[in-house]
């Protein structure tokens, strides 16, 4: 049985075989030693330790000033697809993917909202038809962050129009460098492009880069979006971090805009969000022994709200210095660095928080049906032919 001594040697002896210093090849080591992600299995990056455990290693690395994956440039990837592909995902899959996926070396983004197909996801359109050993893939996709520097897609595509909507879907893995895909940018509110809208003509998918059963990617997506809310809303963070650390700041350093009314917004987004990050401390010990639930919807919609009221907040305290924001630049950007800008953009970028992993008003719903067991809302098209269906 492996000890936290025994992962501490097995951590010193990675640093003492291999040079930090030699990036790529520093953390491809790291992979194969089972010290990316100790929770999975051995020859995935991982030791099948428990997922508390990664804090040990991640301690001694940082102690060390050991490279990191950069986790802001290959979040989707980490946090989406990772899972997806560990649950999903062939022993050939998971052998090919996964390691260049932590690495960095191959850059991932979602493939799953669609103009006419946002909030209900499983009203998808895009259209993945059978081509001899593999799939020839025709739609639309949007809001899809990092398709400018993305190698591959996680794809959610309709294979059998005639079944009802949740029903006729499968999930594939894409090539975006096949010649079938078409990237643009989307200007955002910000002025720049980090999503893009993402037109696809007889992409070409072999069948060896399905994930899960013809039919059955409903649920594959289902797993992938809890992850993904997870990882939106429940990062783990310190004590006055994140925005709430940012606002403070704010406060301390601009005491000529206090008011008894700006104080008690402070406080109530203190108290907010001390509790939504001890709520993500549970959250992450429940995932410690299990897939993510509906509990992460709950976390996404808070950090979403609280990101928003925030960064109003910062905006006031500063005045009119708040309302500068620069920066107007066409940038195609592969991160969203949320608390190392501006406030001007903080406040504009929070808006799309309501909107990204899934839509405030759709995570109430899922909060009242699976977590508060409510009466689930009439759904008129749920056993109608998904070509039947007004569009």
């Amino acid at each position: 049985m492996t000890t936290v001594d025994d992962l501490r040697e097995r951590t010193r002896a990675l640093l003492a075989e291999h040079d930090p210093g030699e990036a790529l090849a520093f953390l491809r080591a790291r992979f194969d030693a089972g010290l990316a992600w100790v929770h999975f299995p051995e020859g995935l990056g991982g030791l099948g330790l428990a997922r508390e455990l990664q804090s040990v290693v991640d301690a001694e690395l940082a102690a060390a000033g050991a490279p990191g994956n950069d986790p802001e440039k290959i979040g989707i990837g980490l946090g989406m697809a990772a899972p997806t592909i560990l649950a999903f995902g062939t022993d050939e899959q998971r052998k090919r993917l996964l390691r260049p996926l932590w690495t960095g070396e191959e850059v991932w983004c979602q493939l799953f909202s669609e103009p006419g197909a946002g909030s209900d996801l499983a009203a998808v359109g895009t259209r993945a038809v059978r081509d001899g050993d593999g799939w020839r893939v025709t739609g639309q996709k949007v809001w899809t962050s990092n398709a400018h520097s993305a190698k591959w897609a996680i794809l959610l595509a309709r294979t059998d129009p005639d079944l009802p909507k949740h029903a006729g879907l499968s999930y594939f893995v894409l090539d975006m460098t096949d010649p079938g895909v078409e990237v643009r940018p989307l200007r955002q509110i910000t002025g720049e492009a980090e999503f893009n809208e993402v037109f696809l003509t007889d992409a070409h998918i072999p069948d060896t880069l399905r994930l899960g059963e013809v039919g059955n990617g409903w649920r594959v997506a289902q797993a992938t979006l809890m992850n993904e809310r997870v990882a939106i809303g429940g990062r783990p963070i310190p004590r006055e971090g994140g925005m709430i650390g940012v606002v403070a700041g704010t406060w301390r350093a601009r005491p000529e805009s206090r008011t008894a009314e700006l104080h008690d917004r402070l406080l109530r987004g203190w108290v907010e969000s001390e509790a939504l990050r001890l709520a993500g401390m549970r959250l992450r010990q429940q995932l410690a022994v299990g897939a993510p639930g509906p509990e992460g919807s709950a976390m996404k919609l808070g950090f979403a709200r609280l990101a928003q009221e925030l960064s109003g907040l910062e905006v006031e305290l500063l005045a009119e210095d708040g309302l500068r924001y620069d920066d107007w630049t066409l940038r195609r950007p592969d991160r969203v660095e949320f608390t190392g800008r501006e406030a001007g953009y903080r406040y504009l970028r929070a808006k799309g928080n309501s909107i990204e992993g899934g839509t405030s008003e759709i995570l109430r719903n899922i909060i009242a049906e699976r977590i508060l067991g409510l009466p689930t809302e009439p759904r008129a098209d749920k056993d109608v032919p998904w070509k039947d269906l007004p569009r």
